[in-house]
């Protein structure tokens, strides 16, 4: 618990520089308390590899110059151990391309697994979150209204009569409804809710601290302009919502999805293109399915 609490906190980067500079000093000073027989430059490693992967490229150049400068200051108080007053210099250039190049593989290293982590969250077609992901920050967001007893809704989108675009004009057409879904969407919510692709044509939404007559009020919105985008491109498609709003929260964010599914089932069998809106809480609770209150509209 202390560890997430240290590593949230905005003075890290700061704190993390700082404590490499005096490192780097200290070996320096230990390089010249023991002379020029003891190859002390691999412990420089350890605080250009900290503040390169934590920092950043630019604060991991600066700690490799500040190491080679400690050891060549250190070499100089040494020079009569030295044939040649060049050799310090040499030795500190050449060991300094030596930490820059560390600095720069390092901080590669960093930005590809950053990437692969973002390509495993990320819906490839779409490039929205994909399941995985969105399970993930739903816990967190069931966590966070369990603490602060916020209520939070879910939406539930289904593509009604894709098949027939996919069939009749073909998979690329396919994509590039389903990419127009996907940005219509997140351009019509906020930043701090969480838009992803389920899989085929069934889209999720998260709605952070957003009580009934907000998400009704989004829904509906939605519907209206993923309609008129869909017809603006000749498109014969429509949209089955289920919209649940918790109140009171479920055990897990499996029971929250597979409530908010049964509402957009709900929807597709009363005639499609309709919003089914459960709230979940004040006369019932979620063991109690015919208790919470519902709302049907088109």
């Amino acid at each position: 618990m202390m560890r997430v609490k240290i590593y949230g906190n905005k003075y890290l980067k700061p704190f993390l520089v700082i404590f490499s500079f005096i490192l780097t000093i200290m070996i320096g000073v230990i390089r010249y308390l023991t002379g020029p027989e003891l190859a002390l430059s691999l412990f420089y490693l350890f605080p250009i590899a900290l503040v390169t992967w934590n920092v950043g490229r630019r604060a991991g150049i600066i700690i490799s110059v500040t190491s080679a400068l400690s050891w060549l200051m250190a070499d100089l108080m040494l020079l009569n151990s030295f044939s040649n007053i060049i050799i310090p210099f040499l030795n500190e250039t050449f060991r300094l391309i030596v930490f820059l190049i560390i600095t720069y593989i390092i901080f590669e290293l960093k930005k590809a697994l950053e990437k692969h982590k973002a390509l495993a969250r990320t819906d490839p077609l779409t490039l929205v979150a994909n399941r995985r992901a969105f399970f993930e920050l739903a816990d967190m967001e069931l966590n966070k209204a369990r603490r602060y007893r916020h209520p939070f809704s879910v939406l539930y989108i289904d593509i009604d009569n894709f098949k027939e675009v996919n069939d009749r004009l073909g998979h690329n057409i396919g994509d590039r409804l389903l990419r127009s879904v996907a940005k219509t969407i997140k351009q019509n919510i906020r930043v701090i809710d969480i838009i992803a692709r389920f899989g085929g044509d069934e889209f999720g939404i998260l709605l952070s601290e957003t009580g009934a007559e907000a998400a009704s009020l989004v829904a509906k919105k939605l519907k209206n302009k993923l309609l008129s985008i869909m017809q603006g491109n000749g498109w014969s498609v429509t949209f089955s919502m289920g919209v649940v709003t918790f109140e009171i929260f479920p055990d897990s964010v499996d029971e929250m999805i597979k409530v908010a599914d049964s509402q957009m089932y709900s929807a597709k069998k009363k005639g499609k293109n309709r919003i089914k809106h459960k709230v979940i809480g004040r006369q019932g609770n979620i063991n109690n399915p015919t208790a919470p209150l519902e709302a049907d509209s088109h």
